[in-house]
């Protein structure tokens, strides 16, 4: 083995010892290597990396697979991940650009192969939000990987493939349809070769060939339409690349379906795009699969040809695929040219639901990127990935509202922002009952931003010219002062009655059991949103006054809770970093005085009967206000250790600054008579609801882009440098009220934050109902805005009521018995927003 000394001196110092190839060596003569905490160093994630697992002998293991990279500065070192350690990542408590401690791991050969082995992390600890690693780190690829003396030829060591041999390709870390990793085609030349379309065939003549034992001819066509991946890898499944693509392609004869399968999609998908010229030869026929969504076409008045699929293989046989030049495709071909349906804002109201048009707009306003769970049970569980998207084009004051599924182009998904031209083709329209109409994705829906939209068939519409024309009349000022980023955001609003529907579940949001509410809370996986409902009684209101902006002020850095597989020791070292510095000298960051040792299995806090709750001082229900002393406020902090330390562990990288939920604001606050005895007499308390900085969207700034850009997007698999904003982005909110809610058996109680909408500029304020009311606390609480909505342009907040105002009225929740509809997301680490949507009274409900 090469000397340690020499190896890390470029990045750590001239007679470093590295701890990756020292923790390497022991390995060589101990089957199992528990480190003590003299023996520890910190090594920083690099890449986390996701594929199926393989379920091997019958046993039940987890549906996937984790391979962890990470480097001491002189080395890199590729991992397994103890399958106990896999709710680490679901959690996105270890992620890409921590730092973790390495307490017990061992070394695990393949018995089935020669040559191959790798390190299999058991235990570990992140010890810290900020990684003190990486600063020291110009290039991590040019970090030599650690291999064991005798495995240097392994390729599967050194390349972009998992260390369970069994696969062969990596599926993207959080959803199974985007393509990840190096085995993905995207950059291949078409082809300039002298193509003999003397002989080819039409579409419309396949019909008739089919079953018979003729030959097919060649195929010319053109894509039409093109749908996103489709992964339907499962346990036992013997496919190396289990991979599905759907594309419409047409000539001058008519349309019909082309099926791309399996190792043909990694090498062909990300070349074949709508516009693209083919030339096939050897593809088969099969009837078309009945059960599938089909792009609505009528636009294109050709005639389909819906009875067949042509198939793409790489075996049986070997299917060939020509993508032709654009300058080789001849006029005389008669290839049909790719027909748009663009549809304005204006005209968007009188669309049909569900039928589907192309949109283009100017982004004002792109949600975080949130996760929803498939509810397909077959398989290994899965994910779709989403955001709500704002955009305008001038027809309207209005906004199109567009949900945008990641469509298998994560370059474009993940880099939407506001200031761009955004493209969305096949967009189905949803006409809600009380809410504006809004467009989500189809399975045939592209997405395409600034930068992407060269050489796409729809520049030349003329609808695209209106457009383009419209943008050169806008100031960019005036324009960056309505746009925002990330925050809370759920579309469309609830209905003014809440239908609770015996015959038809689906088509509502699902009442709960609170204790069944606790099971949904502890069994959510990192940014997946869930919307549920439950019954009880309001018995607490507080006012939780917070800071308008995240100015610059002297914090301490936050520390990560200590995880492993079992009960871990707490992490009270602290490593402050240039990078972590720069971060925190414009965040607000509260210190973390002691961390809890948790269990493997993430839990929800929760807090004893007997225990003071966040409304420790008892009053009776009286129409009054009242200021709560910073006394209280640190007991309740004593009290509630573990929802704030949990808090304080999320990465400052992931979001720009955070706040306890439970710090001390001033605070005013109303309580029901009954609930200091309530309090004793029930068994637990979810103490999940509380500020977090991830629930206020953010104004956007070209300067704070990047920044913006990583705090709304999702983890990212591999960790990449940061790059620094001149300015940080400010956090605005004018406080939120901390609401308790009894369960109607009055046996478990929930907290959740309410974030009103206060001005008409918030992209929550778009397409809200604002009937007037009377800014109680129940008609806030049901409307969800404070009435009137304050506008920058035309009025001060000085109309809006103060919330001394609203709690005086809080006194009518006494003994009331409300519908509450919640919103869950899971922000990473031990964070779990809880906020209320919806309070419907009793009189509001009905059951069909």
């Amino acid at each position: 083995m090469e000397d340690e000394s020499s190896c890390s001196s470029a990045v750590t110092g001239a007679g470093a010892v590295s701890f990756l190839q020292r923790t390497l060596q022991r390995l060589s003569s101990t089957q199992c290597l528990k480190l003590g905490a003299g023996e520890e160093a910190p090594v920083a994630v690099v890449a986390l990396q996701r594929y199926l697992s393989d379920q091997s002998d019958g046993q039940q293991v987890e549906s996937y697979t984790y391979d962890v990279t990470v480097t001491d500065g002189a080395w890199r070192a590729k991992c397994f991940l103890h399958p106990a350690l896999n709710h680490l990542v679901r959690s996105n408590t270890l992620r890409t650009g921590a730092d973790i401690s390495i307490t017990q791991c061992t070394f695990v050969y393949n018995e089935r192969r020669l040559g191959h082995g790798f390190i299999s992390i058991e235990q570990l600890r992140c010890v810290a939000a900020r990684s003190v690693v990486l600063p020291r780190v110009n290039d991590v690829s040019s970090l030599p990987m650690l291999i064991k003396p005798g495995m240097e030829w392994s390729v599967v060591l050194q390349s972009d493939v998992p260390l369970q041999v069994s696969r062969k390709h990596y599926l993207c870390l959080w959803n199974n349809d985007d393509p990840e990793g190096d085995v993905w085609s995207s950059g291949s030349p078409s082809s300039d070769t002298v193509l003999d379309v003397s002989r080819i065939t039409l579409l419309s003549s396949l019909e008739s060939v089919f079953r018979s034992s003729w030959n097919p001819l060649p195929l010319l066509v053109k894509i039409i339409h093109k749908s996103r991946l489709r992964f339907y890898g499962k346990f036992g499944l013997k496919i190396e690349y289990p991979y599905q693509a759907y594309f419409e392609v047409a000539d001058q004869s008519g349309t019909m379906s082309l099926v791309l399968w399996n190792e043909l999609c990694p090498e062909f998908y990300q070349r074949l795009n709508v516009g693209t010229v083919l030339y096939l030869q050897n593809y088969t026929l099969k009837p078309s699969y009945p059960n599938r969504s089909r792009p609505q076409m009528d636009h294109h008045r050709m005639q389909s040809f819906n009875s067949l699929e042509i198939c793409l293989n790489h075996r049986n046989p070997v299917s060939i695929i020509t993508v032709v030049s654009p300058k080789s495709v001849l006029p005389q071909w008669g290839l049909p040219e790719v027909s748009y349906q663009f549809t304005t804002r204006s005209e968007l109201e009188k669309l049909a639901n569900n039928s589907a048009c192309d949109v283009i707009g100017l982004v004002t306003f792109v949600g975080r990127v949130e996760r929803v769970k498939s509810k397909v049970n077959k398989g290994p569980e899965k994910y779709w990935t989403y955001r709500w998207v704002h955009a305008v084009d001038g027809t309207s004051d209005r906004p199109f509202i567009l949900e945008i599924f990641s469509s298998s182009q994560p370059e474009i998904f993940n880099c939407i922002c506001p200031m761009t031209y955004l493209v969305c083709t096949q967009m189905r329209v949803c006409q809600v009952e009380g809410s504006l109409p809004y467009l989500t994705s189809s399975c045939e829906t592209e997405t395409f931003i600034t930068g992407y939209h060269k050489g796409q068939p729809y520049v030349s519409h003329p609808q695209v010219k209106n457009f383009i024309q419209w943008t050169k009349t806008l100031k960019d000022n005036v324009v960056l002062q309505k746009t925002a980023v990330g925050g809370h955001y759920c579309y469309p609003c609830p209905p003014k009655v809440f239908k609770q529907s015996l015959a038809d579940a689906s088509a509502q949001v699902p009442l709960v059991a609170v204790a069944d509410l606790k099971r949904e809370l502890e069994t959510l996986q990192y940014r997946e949103h869930k919307k549920l409902a439950v019954q009880g009684q309001i018995t607490s209101v507080r006012y939780m006054n917070t800071p308008k902006s995240t100015d610059s002020q002297d914090t301490h850095e936050k520390e990560a809770p200590d995880v492993s597989t079992d009960v871990c020791e707490p992490d009270t070292q602290q490593h402050p970093s240039a990078a972590e510095q720069s971060l925190t000298d414009t965040s607000t960051s509260p210190s973390a005085e002691k961390t809890s040792a948790i269990r493997g299995k993430r839990r929800i806090e929760t807090r004893k009967a007997t225990e003071s709750s966040l409304d420790c001082d008892s009053t009776p229900s009286k129409r009054r206000a009242r200021r709560q002393s910073a006394e209280d406020g640190r007991e309740e902090e004593e009290d509630d250790d573990s929802v704030s330390e949990s808090e304080e562990a999320q990465d400052v990288e992931h979001r720009p600054s955070s706040q306890n939920p439970n710090q001390d604001f001033d605070v005013l606050s109303w309580e029901s008579s009954g609930w200091p005895s309530q309090r004793e007499e029930m068994s637990e308390h979810l103490c999940q609801g509380g500020f977090y900085e991830d629930s206020v969207s953010q104004k956007f700034t070209s300067d704070a882009k990047n920044v913006l850009l990583q705090w709304s997007n999702l983890q990212p698999t591999h960790w990449t440098p940061e790059q620094s904003a001149n300015t940080n982005p400010l956090v605005v909110c004018r406080g939120y009220y901390h609401v308790t809610i009894l369960g109607i058996n009055k046996q478990i109680a929930v907290d959740a934050a309410y974030f009103p909408v206060v001005s008409a500029d918030e992209p929550r304020a778009v397409g809200l109902p604002q009937d007037p009311h009377g800014n109680t606390m129940l008609s806030c609480l049901s409307s969800g805005f404070l009435c009137p909505l304050s506008d920058t342009e035309n009025q001060s907040d000085s109309a809006l009521p103060q919330p001394e105002e609203i709690l005086e009225s809080a006194g009518e929740l006494e003994d009331t018995h409300v519908v509450c509809i919640l919103d869950l997301c899971h922000l990473g680490g031990e964070a779990v927003e809880v906020v209320i949507n919806k309070i419907y009274r009793i009189s509001e409900v009905s059951l069909n």
